[in-house]
């Protein structure tokens, strides 16, 4: 009897052990995955902490001198000048000429302003044709050559009285092409040379670029018109350079012809 109580007794442990092991191999094997650490709180952000600025010691700078100011300038002037207040019964200021030699005779191909004061139609620039007239309004041809321009101003306002009141007549010369020399043969440039004012034999012949090498220096020939009569003076060159009758280096007339041989 005890030994079939024993027995019953193992049997009931046996079967415990087997119950008690099969629970364990059923229990889930614990995570290898680590639990998740509890949330830590998030950085509270502080504001920046403004600092205040450090005060700079200020830097020296050079003194700058001022700004000059500039001068006010005056208002440029128009380049059409106001006319002149011209009083009643006064001629105005007539267009400029030339300065002419007091010697001076008009002649061909000179250009004269006829100016009528307060008469624009009468007023006319002409040139000297060839015959020694010009031509103007009303009084139509008038002989101008051989006569200086102030004969020529008396002869136009005796003219003009029969037909303008009072007449007011200024003749300017704006150009003098009558007045010239010619230098011709042995010299290197031969041609015709204004004559403007006082020139000597000497002169011309440097004008014309001087005596060539061949010349005959000795027998240079001055020929000139006088009273209707053809003249010739002789020049020796050689005696002038070496200052011996200075005499000879005679001063030119219009339209004398200086020949080199």
């Amino acid at each position: 009897m005890k030994e079939i109580i024993r027995t019953a007794a193992v049997a009931l442990l046996c079967a415990s052990g087997v119950a008690s092991g099969q629970t364990q191999t059923q229990t889930p094997a614990p995570s290898t995955q680590p639990a998740p650490s509890p949330q830590s709180p998030a950085p509270t952000t502080q504001p920046p902490t403004t600092q205040p600025p450090t005060a700079q010691p200020p830097t020296a700078q050079p003194p700058t001198a001022p700004a000059p100011v500039p001068a006010p300038q005056p208002a440029a002037a128009s380049t059409v000048a106001a006319p002149a207040a011209t009083a009643p019964g006064t001629a105005p200021a007539a267009p400029p000429g030339i300065d002419v030699p007091t010697d001076y005779l008009i002649g061909a191909d000179d250009v004269l302003d006829i100016i009528f004061w307060r008469d624009k139609d009468m007023s006319s620039q002409v040139t000297v044709r060839p015959d020694g007239r010009v031509t103007l309004p009303i009084l139509n041809d008038v002989q101008a050559a051989g006569l200086s321009p102030e004969q020529l101003r008396s002869y136009i306002m005796s003219a003009a009285a029969k037909y303008v009141e009072d007449p007011n007549v200024t003749v300017f010369v704006k150009a003098i092409n009558s007045r010239k020399v010619f230098v011709t043969g042995m010299v290197a440039k031969p041609g015709p040379y204004p004559l403007m004012g006082a020139t000597t034999v000497m002169q011309a012949l440097a004008l014309a670029g001087g005596i060539q090498e061949f010349a005959d220096s000795k027998n240079i020939i001055v020929m000139r018109t006088e009273n209707g009569r053809p003249v010739a003076y002789r020049f020796n060159y050689k005696e002038v350079v070496k200052r011996k009758n200075l005499k000879q280096n005679i001063e030119l007339k219009p339209g004398d012809t200086v020949v080199v041989p």
